[in-house]
């Protein structure tokens, strides 16, 4: 009864069964994704090879495919890789869109009750923009819009309430990937008109979308912040200018702000 075969347990069997699927360069990218979650404030490159014994060639291609593919960030002029916001947006539609979606219903639909238009929640993934719930309007003519779409980051209020949040880098780097494809009269027509729109909504606490895709249909948007004060998505309301117009722009933001900062508290977010 020695003989671990005798027992059921082939253990070299199933070692060399996992060897066969072994790729070191992306246990190695996994390794240095754990380490830098340690170091907040970020590290150079000889900095990880030494704590994880990496040769420094493969650090810095692993470090730069991260980079490019937007889970790194490295500050211009910087040496210092750091964990960009993207494996928290993937850990939260992963794994915490549900209770995400629990913390927020209710809310939403007080919220509806409150301004009589849709009421929807998104999150940005991959430096996309993706509905994940709504409630609509309770007019008979309402704007609907399917779970899943996903919108222009440049000209929909609730990119501009998560991007004025963000960290400088990853927002910087977010923003100036767009393209700024103009959709009517009102569309943002450029970077630095957009860094404008983005500093404002960070002072006012709410975004605005006056049709700056679709002619006649107007947003307001508000950021939900998690624990670590990080805008993990957005609530906003939408229905057309004529019920939403301009002058009411203020008011309507301030509700929708307080709204999504009751989602946020539920999320452990506290002002510091």
């Amino acid at each position: 009864m020695n003989n671990l075969e005798d027992l059921n347990f082939p253990i070299e069997k199933e070692n060399d069964e996992a060897s066969k699927y072994h790729v070191p360069n992306l246990e190695r990218a996994l390794q240095m994704l754990e380490l830098l979650a340690q170091h907040p404030a970020g590290l150079g490159i000889t900095e990880i090879s030494n704590l994880l014994n990496f040769p420094k060639n493969s650090t810095f291609r692993i470090a730069m495919t991260l980079l490019n593919f937007g889970y790194l960030n490295r500050e211009e002029g910087m040496k210092s890789f750091t964990l960009s916001g993207k494996l928290l947006s993937l850990g939260y539609t992963a794994v915490s869109d549900q209770n995400l979606m629990e913390k927020s219903l209710d809310v939403m639909k007080e919220l509806r009750d409150t301004v009589k238009e849709t009421v929807l929640i998104g999150v940005v993934i991959q430096q996309k923009g993706v509905v994940l719930e709504q409630v609509p309007s309770l007019h008979s003519f309402k704007f609907w819009v399917d779970v899943g779409t996903q919108w222009n980051m440049h000209t929909a209020a609730p990119s501009k309430a998560i991007l004025a949040f963000l960290p400088e880098s990853e927002k910087i780097k977010i923003c100036q990937s767009l393209e700024f494809k103009r959709f009517t009269s009102h569309t943002i027509a450029n970077l630095n008109e957009f860094y404008k729109v983005l500093d404002d909504v960070k002072v006012k606490g709410y975004s605005t979308d006056s049709g700056e895709e679709l002619e006649g249909m107007h947003c307001i948007s508000a950021p939900i912040f998690d624990r670590n004060n990080y805008p993990v998505a957005a609530i906003w309301i939408t229905g057309p200018m004529e019920r939403l117009p301009l002058s009411v722009f203020s008011d309507i933001g301030k509700i929708v702000k307080e709204y999504a900062m009751r989602i946020s508290f539920r999320l452990g977010y506290y002002q510091r």
